[in-house]
């Protein structure tokens, strides 16, 4: 970003949501088509770049690994796993394309146990 819109209040305030998603502050002379200008007294502020759909699944699983105490998601127990599962879905780590297999393999099990536990999960949902 530009020195005069780092400094800007609302950079500030963003920069934890911006860190959380995987996005970045573009300058205001570098915007494009597909970037999010934010407003600040109904002018541009700052510019976000949004990341592309295929490293939200690597972030939102490096997430559930700071959530379960920076353990290797591999290592959690049965229980832990089935609760990563549930916590992706709510993220909608299962609408990106291969989300299954990827997560399968971070969490060192099948993709039939993955889906055993999103119909589980479920099964809980419409009891």
């Amino acid at each position: 970003m530009t020195e005069q819109h780092v400094d800007h209040p609302l950079a500030a305030a963003v920069k934890p949501l911006l860190d959380a998603v995987g996005a970045t502050p573009v300058p205001l002379d570098q915007v494009r088509a597909e970037d999010v200008v934010l407003e600040w007294g109904g002018a541009p502020a700052i510019a976000v770049r949004l990341p592309h759909l295929s490293s939200a699944l690597d972030r939102l699983l490096a997430e559930m690994t700071r959530q379960f105490d920076g353990r290797p998601l591999t290592e959690l127990d049965r229980l832990e796993k089935q609760r990563v599962v549930a916590l992706l879905e709510e993220r909608g780590a299962f609408t990106v394309r291969h989300g299954v297999e990827t997560v399968a393999t971070a969490l060192g099990v099948s993709r039939f146990t993955v889906y055993n536990y999103l119909n589980r999960q479920d099964g809980s949902k419409s009891s």
